[in-house]
C-alpha cells in the first residue's frame, strides 16, 4: 500500500512545536529559526489540509478542535519515528569499533590482517584512527589502542600484545655495495635514524649494546620523523635502518629488506593493547576485535 496525502514533512515538525509551545517565538528560538518562518510553514500546513489549526488572538495562541486532534496524532508519530531512529542508531554503534595505533602499526600490521577480520566478523564496522604520539591518542576516541611504550600509561588497561624485537635492516642493493659483516661495519654506512619525540629505541641505544658508539667518523645519519619514511628510504638503497619484528616481516619475507646481520635485540618495551578504564561492560564487538587482536600476540622471550 502507498502513502498518500503526506503534508509537508517540515512544517508537522514545525507544527508540533508551535502546538506544544503555543507560542511561535518560543517555537522559534527552539528550531533555530525567525519568527516568520515559524508561521510560513504553519501557515503551509493549514493551506494543505485546508483547515485552521490556530486560533490566532493579539497576545496568546491556541488550538483548533481540529488542530488538537491533528497535534495528538502527528507528536505520537514523531516520537515514534524518533524512538525508531534512534534504536537503529544505536545498532549501528553496537557494532562499531575504533581502533586507535600509529601509523607504522596501522600500515605494517593491522591493515595486512585486516581482511582476515572481515571475514570472521563481517557485522562487526571496525574503524582505524592513525596517531602518532600518546599523547594524541589521549586526545582521541577510540574503543582500543594499539601503541608500542616502554611504561604503559597508567590511565589504560594494558595487555601486552609483543616484545620489542629490534635489528638492523637495508636493501638488497645497498647491502651488496655495502658490505656489513659485523656489528661495527654498522659505522661506516649511512644510517637511518628514526626522529621523534616518543621514546623509540635508536641507533645509539643498539651500538651501546653492541659496545660500539657514534664516531665523528661516522659517515652520516639521516633523520627522519615517520617511521613509514624510514621504512621508505631503506627500501631506496639510502642506508641501514632500525626494524622492528612484526613491523618489518612482510619486507624480509619478501626478500625487499635482508638483515645484514644476525643480532637482534629484545628489549624491556612491549607493544601494549590499550583500553580506557571503564565501569561498565565491553560491548560484544569490542570483545570481538580484543580477542581477534590477542589471537595475533606473539610474546617473544627475553634473550
Amino acid at each position: 500500500m502507498s502513502i498518500k496525502s503526506l503534508p509537508p514533512l517540515h512544517s508537522l515538525v514545525v507544527f508540533e512545536a508551535a502546538a506544544r509551545h503555543l507560542n511561535f517565538t518560543r517555537t522559534a528560538e527552539e528550531l533555530f529559526v525567525t519568527q516568520g518562518a515559524v508561521s510560513r510553514q504553519v501557515r503551509l500546513l493549514e493551506e494543505f489540509l485546508g483547515k485552521e489549526l490556530f486560533i490566532r488572538e493579539k497576545r496568546s495562541l491556541r488550538l483548533t478542535s481540529v488542530g488538537e486532534k491533528f497535534y495528538n496524532n502527528v507528536r505520537k508519530s514523531l516520537l515514534i519515528l524518533s524512538t525508531t531512529t534512534e534504536e537503529i542508531l544505536q545498532k549501528e554503534d553496537d557494532f562499531q569499533v575504533t581502533i586507535a595505533t600509529s601509523n607504522a602499526m596501522a600500515s605494517y600490521w593491522l591493515l595486512p590482517r585486516f581482511r582476515e577480520f572481515q571475514h570472521l566478523y563481517p557485522y562487526v564496522d571496525l574503524r582505524i584512527t592513525a596517531v602518532d604520539s600518546l599523547k594524541a591518542m589521549h586526545q582521541s576516541e577510540f574503543d582500543i589502542a594499539l601503541f608500542y611504550c616502554r611504561h604503559p600509561p597508567e590511565d589504560f588497561q594494558a595487555t601486552p600484545l609483543f616484545n620489542e624485537v629490534i635489528f638492523p635492516v637495508c636493501s638488497p642493493s645497498y647491502l651488496a655495495q655495502n658490505p656489513i659483516n659485523e656489528p661495527k661495519d654498522i659505522l661506516n654506512n649511512t644510517l637511518l635514524s628514526l626522529d621523534v619525540s616518543e621514546d623509540w629505541f635508536n641507533w645509539e641505544d643498539w651500538l651501546l649494546d653492541s659496545g660500539l658508539s657514534l664516531q665523528p667518523s661516522t659517515p652520516r645519519q639521516i633523520k627522519i620523523n615517520s617511521y613509514l619514511l624510514l621504512m621508505q628510504a631503506a627500501l631506496n638503497n639510502q642506508g641501514v635502518a632500525l626494524g622492528w619484528s612484526n613491523l618489518v616481516d612482510e619486507y624480509l619475507k619478501s626478500g625487499l629488506l635482508v638483515k645484514p646481520l644476525d643480532k637482534a635485540l629484545v628489549t624491556n618495551s612491549q607493544y601494549y593493547l590499550l583500553e580506557p578504564l571503564q565501569q561498565e561492560p565491553k560491548r560484544s564487538a569490542v570483545q570481538h576485535v580484543r580477542h581477534w587482536l590477542l589471537s595475533h600476540a606473539e610474546q617473544i622471550p627475553a634473550l
